[in-house]
Order: structure tokens, then sequence, then C-alpha cells
């Protein structure tokens, strides 16, 4: 039947076999391997790594040579071993040749390669990208011809490779990929890289100095009395301005101040004006991601905060969006003040505390649209002004007001249940 002995036909099987292995993991390899990886090493001009990124852009022409080879040597592994099961066994040969061929292929050839390269791919698909990458000019008139016919069978059943080439990633599937990332990313960095993506959902009214707690400098005031303040200073920049803080003149700088202050503790108006930046506004709907970016393109650090009306509602600093990024880095003091822990789950809050900062203490959902405060949220919950040791429970917390001034709630405390 065949001038070949059985040991010879033996050995050809074996070694189409291996290559049947070797191309089922290939293909594996080079489908799952890391493109985050990828593309930093192609950054860096990595031969292998461009070698491997063009046969990733071109998948229909690699799957295209990747299953002809296989086919090609499974096919002709099927013939040898209906061969050797012919000569061994006669005509029942041909029943256990394709059940002997069946297990052997899908054990030895399928799913043990295949599940290996799936566990090395990134080792795997650089080493075999030269094989492949040359392969595609050897054989690529061969591609070119099997493609055709399945991109005509694809276009009849309405597939457009156009409309499924880009699969662009939403905010929250990038933050799903670093949190399984969490092996190889510090926590902090995760926090940050997170509190980054969620800018774009965070509007300056949340992370603003509410009007109220702003510091500022009154020039209708007298001159020794802009001096103490000025002395006094424990910002890197106050707003001016004259009668209230609508009508903003402009930001004193600190490291003006020691130029404006003279011996006899006097000061004068006109020499203050001088030393003054522009008022800068910002609409309370802007995201702080994109006002980060105005702060970097303008130059600026501070800026307030207006309503539609044009009436001012809070200031917002870089600082404040920093925070929003890398987290709070407040004195001890200044935390101390405004959010104490009681107990477990059970903390003393000041009315100015923005809801995210107890969201984010008490891992709970406090939200309402209307205001940003906790002093805001209870008198929306409440729609009165509450008195001093009122109780309430609403969405999962219990709420006690412990003091109120001027009516505004000056301390609250808060317990998770």
């Amino acid at each position: 039947m065949t001038t070949l002995s059985i040991d010879n036909l033996f050995i050809i099987l074996i070694i189409l076999l291996v290559l049947s292995a070797f191309f089922s993991g290939s293909e594996t390899a080079l489908m799952s391997i890391n493109r985050y990886k990828l593309k930093h090493r192609v950054k860096k001009n990595e031969i292998a790594a461009l070698r491997v990124d063009y046969l990733l852009n071109n998948p229909d022409k690699t799957l295209g040579l990747i299953l002809l080879l296989n086919n090609f040597v499974n096919i002709l592994a099927s013939a040898i071993s209906t061969i050797i099961a012919i000569e061994l066994y006669g005509d029942k040969g041909v029943a256990i040749a394709a059940g002997f061929l069946t297990f052997v292929i899908l054990v030895f050839s399928e799913v043990t390669p295949k599940t290996f390269a799936s566990h090395y791919s990134d080792r795997i698909a650089y080493k075999i990208s030269f094989f492949f990458y040359y392969g595609l000019v050897i054989f690529n008139p061969l591609v070119k011809f099997i493609n055709f016919f399945s991109k005509l069978i694809l276009t009849i059943f309405g597939v457009d490779k156009r409309k499924t080439q880009y699969d662009d990633l939403t905010n929250e599937e990038i933050k799903t990929i670093i949190q399984e990332s969490s092996k190889k990313i510090t926590e902090n960095y995760e926090e940050m890289i997170i509190n980054l993506l969620d800018l774009q959902k965070v509007t300056v009214e949340h992370a603003m100095i509410p009007k109220n707690d702003i510091e500022g400098i009154d020039i209708i005031h007298s001159d020794n009395l802009i001096y103490s303040r000025l002395v006094d200073i424990n910002h890197t920049r106050l707003p001016v301005y004259s009668g209230s803080l609508n009508n903003l003149i402009g930001f004193i700088n600190k490291k003006h101040v020691p130029a404006l202050i003279k011996e006899n503790n006097k000061i004068k108006t006109e020499e203050l004006k001088k030393c003054l930046s522009e008022p800068y506004y910002i609409p309370e709907d802007t995201s702080l991601l994109s006002q980060l970016i105005i702060f970097k393109k303008e130059k600026r650090r501070i800026g307030c905060v207006v309503d539609e009306y044009g009436d001012i509602k809070g200031m917002l600093t870089l600082d404040d969006i920093l925070e929003e990024i890398v987290g709070e880095y407040a004195t001890v003091y200044e935390k101390e003040n405004l959010i104490k822990d009681v107990a477990i789950d059970n903390i003393e809050v000041h009315g100015s505390v923005q809801l995210r900062e107890i969201n984010k203490k008490l891992s709970i959902n406090l939200a309402d649209n209307s205001v940003t405060t906790i002093n805001g949220y209870i008198l929306e919950s409440l729609q009165e002004i509450p008195q001093e040791g009122m109780t309430f429970k609403k969405d999962n917390i219990i709420i006690e007001v412990l003091e109120v001034k001027n009516n505004f709630i000056e301390r609250i405390l808060i317990k998770k249940v």
C-alpha cells in the first residue's frame, strides 16, 4: 500500500502531531497575549514585539495561516494513521484509527498545548512570532485566497469588519482592569488612578470650599484691621472683596504680604489693589477634570465657583482637585475638627463636611443632587432647621443633631446601621 515502513509512518505521525500542537498552542498564545505589555514593548521598538503587533493587527491573515497549516498537518496525520491502522488491523483499522487519532489530537495537540500556551502566552508569543511573521510572506497568496472566501461569507451574513474593529473601554471597564491588577499595583496607586477616572463625573461644586467657610479681606474695613488680617494670613492666597464676596476684586498672594506691611501697622488700600491677581470664575457644573486642565492651561491655582445667576457659591483651589486624586492631606488638627471617630461605624462631623467624604468614611451612599454637604442633606431631608438633640433615620444611617448655631448645624453624630 506504501513503500514506507510502519516505523517510518509512526515517526511521521508523531512529527505531525507535534506540529499540530505547536500551531494550536501558537494560536492561543498570540490571542491571549497581554496587549498593554505589548504596547509598552512596541514603544521601545523591540523587534519581537513589532512582529507580534503586526500579527495581531492582521488577525484574518494570522488566523488564516495558522488554521491552514494546522488543518493540513491534522488531515495528513489522519491519513497516515489510517494507513498504519489498515496495515496492522485491516479494514477494522479505519474505525480504530479514527477513535485513536481523535483522542490523541484532542489531548496532546489541542487541549494540552492550548492550556499551556494560555498560562505562558507572553513567553511563547514573542518567540514564535518569527515563524508566523515570515510565514505570512511565504504563504501570502494562499492565505489571501482563503480569506477572500471567508470575507465573502461574512459579508453575506452582514458582518462589517470596519464597524467591529474598534471597541473602546468605558471608565468602569478600565476600573475593573485596574482592580484586577491589584497584585501588581499598590493600594495607594490603585486608589489614585480610580479617583482620577472619577474626576469627569464630579463637578467643582462637590469639591469647593463653601461660601460661608471662605476667609477673605474686605477692603472697606479699616487699614488696621486689613493689616492684622494680612499678618495672620494662613493661606497661600486669599480673596479680596468690597462689602461682600460677590464684589470680588481679586486674590492676594501671601508672598506679596511682606512688601505691603509698614512699620506703623497700617496699609494703603491702593497698594493692596496693585498686588491682586484678577478675579477668576468657574461655572458650578464644570467637571473637576475639565477644571484641572483649565487651571493648567491658564496657569491659575484658585477661582470662585458661581451659579447660573453669577453669585459666588464657593471657592475652588488646585489643592482641592489634587485632594480628590491623592486623598485628603489636611493637617491632623483640621481633620479632627471636621470628622471625629467615635466608635466603629460611628462618627461626629462638622456641618460643612462633604457628603462624598462621609460616603468614603462609612462606605455608604448618601446622595442628593441638590446639596453637597451634610448640613444641606439634613435640611433637605427634614425640610426645616432641626433642634439640638433631634434624631432621625434615613438611607441606613442614624443622624443625631448635636449643635446648631445661627441656623447652621455645627455638629452631627452619624451612625451606620
